[in-house]
C-alpha cells in the first residue's frame, strides 16, 4: 500500500516542472519548501488525485448542515516525503543524519522550528539614505498591518533617464545614447541588455521581477557590513536587527529572481557573518548551503586589536543543491598564483 501511494505521489508531482530536474529526478527540497508555503498549485495537484486526497487532506464540518470542507495536512505530507522511502540509503525510520528532534521525533531542521528571530523580522524597511553619510528616520511596514503600503512600495516602477552605452572595438571609442526608446529583447521577450541601475536596490529588485523572475543565473551581493563605519547608517537603536531586516528583504526577492539551477554569493565580515548564515539557512534552506568561502581582504595586519583580522567571507548557496551537485563536473574555478 505504501509503495502504491509513493508511486502515485511521484507520478502526480512529475506533472509540475518545478519538481523535477532536467534528468527527471524528483526535487525533494523544492517539494518540501512548496508544501511548507501551502503552494496552491501543489495542493491542486494533490486534490485532483483521489488516493492522495484521502491521504493528505482532512475533512472538517463547517457551520452549514451537511456541508464539509477539505483541509491540506501539510505536516503529514512533509513527514511522508521525509521518510525512508524518499531516502533509499536509509534502513531505519530515521533519516541518515544526526540532529536535534522535538517531542514528536521530527528533526528540528526539517520542521523549521528553530529560526533566527529578531525585531522587525515581519517588516519591510521602507526608507533609505540619499547619501551614505546621512542618517534618517526609517519606517518599518508590517506585512499584515501595512500590506497596502508594502504593495505600493513593491509595485513595478518606471525606469527613467535610461542611456545605452556601447563600445566600438575597431575605433576603440565608447558611445553614449542619451535617448533610449527601447530595450533589446530575446526570442522570449526578456530584456537582453546589460543593465546598470542606479536606485534603491530593494525597489529595483522588485521592479525587475516581471521580466527576470526565475531567470537569473548568478547573484552576487556585497552589502554594507554593519561595522558602524560603513554606509549602513540607520538610526534605529536595534541596529543589528535593522541590518538583518535590510538583508532579509533583499534576499527574499533575490531568491525569486534566481533560477533553480544557479547560485547566490553574499559577502560579509565577522560583524554579521554568523547571523547572516542562519538567516540564509532559513530563506534558501540549510540543505542548499554549499560553502563559506574565506578570502584575504588585505595583505597587511594592524596591531590595534587582540587579533587583527585580514579576511572576509562569501556565503555560497544554491537555489537547489541537488541540481548543482549533479552539475559539479561542469563547474570549474580558474586559480591564480595569488590563490595560494
Amino acid at each position: 500500500m505504501q509503495n502504491n501511494l509513493l508511486n502515485t505521489l511521484i507520478e502526480v508531482l512529475k506533472q509540475d516542472d518545478r519538481f523535477i530536474s532536467t534528468d527527471g529526478i524528483l526535487l525533494k527540497n523544492t517539494i518540501r519548501e512548496k508544501a511548507l508555503k501551502l503552494d496552491e498549485k501543489l495542493i491542486s495537484l494533490l486534490l485532483d488525485n483521489e488516493t492522495l486526497r484521502e491521504k493528505f487532506f482532512i475533512k472538517i464540518n463547517v457551520g452549514m448542515k451537511n456541508f464539509s470542507s477539505l483541509v491540506f495536512d501539510n505536516n503529514k505530507f512533509i513527514k511522508f516525503i521525509n521518510n525512508k522511502e524518499f531516502l533509499p540509503d536509509s534502513y531505519t525510520s530515521f533519516k541518515n543524519k544526526i540532529g536535534l528532534t522535538n517531542s514528536s521525533g521530527d528533526f528540528i531542521a526539517s520542521s523549521n522550528e528553530v529560526v533566527l528571530s529578531f525585531p522587525f523580522k515581519d517588516c519591510v524597511l521602507a526608507w533609505w539614505q540619499d547619501k551614505d553619510e546621512q542618517k534618517r528616520d526609517e519606517v518599518f511596514y508590517n506585512e499584515i498591518l501595512g500590506a497596502d503600503d508594502i504593495d505600493r512600495l513593491f509595485d513595478k516602477k518606471v525606469f527613467t533617464n535610461a542611456k545605452r552605452i556601447w563600445f566600438n572595438v575597431e575605433t576603440k571609442q565608447c558611445f553614449v545614447s542619451t535617448k533610449l526608446e527601447w530595450f533589446n529583447r530575446d526570442e522570449n521577450g526578456t530584456i537582453s541588455d546589460n543593465l546598470i541601475i542606479k536606485w534603491n536596490n530593494l525597489l529595483a529588485l522588485h521592479s525587475l521581477k516581471s521580466n527576470f523572475a526565475w531567470k537569473i543565473k548568478l547573484i552576487y551581493i556585497d552589502p554594507p557590513y554593519n561595522t558602524g563605519n560603513d554606509s549602513f547608517k540607520y538610526n534605529d537603536k536595534f541596529n543589528h536587527s535593522t541590518w538583518l531586516t535590510f538583508m532579509k528583504n533583499r534576499l527574499e526577492v533575490a531568491k525569486e529572481l534566481l533560477r533553480d539551477d544557479w547560485v547566490i554569493f553574499v559577502q560579509c565580515d565577522d560583524n554579521e557573518q554568523s547571523y547572516l548564515k542562519i538567516l540564509m539557512d532559513e530563506i534558501f534552506l540549510k540543505q542548499n548551503f554549499i560553502n563559506n568561502i574565506c578570502i584575504k581582504s588585505r595583505w597587511w595586519i594592524s596591531n590595534d586589536k587582540i587579533i587583527s583580522l585580514n579576511h572576509n567571507f562569501i556565503l555560497f548557496y544554491a537555489k537547489n543543491y541537488e541540481i548543482i551537485h549533479k552539475m559539479r563536473n561542469e563547474i570549474w574555478i580558474e586559480k591564480t598564483e595569488d590563490d595560494f
